[in-house]
């Protein structure tokens, strides 16, 4: 507990990871001798965040338990839940999660929740902190880097229609930290309406913007940090293993 909040923290670890190829779900892959979710798993153990859920595939619930949580002495993870077919889903059942383990309590699960990418083994204790900071003044906050290239909005075709601002330009990451209750309504709007979203179009990609659609409130960017990169190619690994080694 910090500063009198009670808090908790979403790891998501259920992706396929189609993208990194091999047999691997790339979570799973090793990362300086232990599995690649166990580096982001290790910075929330360490940290001052009280409870975690850890969110994987329904059928890696038992490996991860004996051979993630048990095996590396995570002992605070309290839950491990079932990912769903998008993020979003995966990210609601992790906080359906924390509102059954507290069941009949009589105050939310906690008062702010970090929801992390398990693919982004490079969080920090320092990161988590200033999205903490961030979230219990301004309820909702989300680690980013601004962007140092020049960036183009295109059209159908591929061609260039307008460039971004560079001074106005961040890259998102996580963890993306809010005040509970708030982004669990937001969530459960998004659930509640998900066939109207579709039919317009919108992709839901980020935390960030589920609480900017059901809350009409604005997201606080704070400084995450260049390393803290999301593992999604072979490539990526390999820088992965470059800052490890380095």
């Amino acid at each position: 507990m910090k500063d009198g909040k009670r808090t908790a923290a979403v790891v998501l670890a259920g992706g396929s990871g189609k993208r990194m190829g091999g047999d691997i779900p790339k979570q799973y892959m090793d990362l300086a001798g232990r599995p690649l979710i166990c580096h982001s798993l290790k910075v929330f153990e360490e940290s001052f965040v009280d409870d975690i859920v850890l969110v994987c595939g329904e059928d890696d619930r038992q490996y991860c338990s004996s051979e993630i949580v048990e095996k590396y002495g995570f002992s605070k993870v309290r839950c491990i839940a079932s990912a769903g077919h998008e993020r979003y889903h995966s990210v609601y059942n992790g906080m359906k999660a924390l509102v059954c383990m507290w069941e009949g309590a009589s105050a939310e699960p906690c008062d702010i929740v970090f929801i992390h990418d398990g693919a982004r083994p490079f969080v920090s204790e320092e990161i988590i902190g200033r999205t903490f900071e961030a979230a219990a003044r301004f309820k909702a906050a989300a680690a980013a880097v601004p962007a140092k290239d020049t960036i183009k909005l295109a059209d159908a075709g591929g061609f260039a229609v307008e460039t971004v601002p560079r001074d106005l330009a961040w890259l998102m990451q996580t963890p993306q930290t809010f005040d509970f209750r708030r982004i669990y309504e937001a969530y459960s709007r998004l659930i509640e309406s998900e066939d109207d979203i579709m039919k317009k179009g919108i992709t839901v990609t980020d935390d960030t913007m589920v609480f900017e659609l059901f809350s009409g409130k604005k997201v606080r960017l704070v400084m995450g940090d260049y390393r803290n990169i999301k593992i999604t190619t072979p490539d990526d690994m390999a820088i992965a293993r470059y800052i490890t080694e380095g």
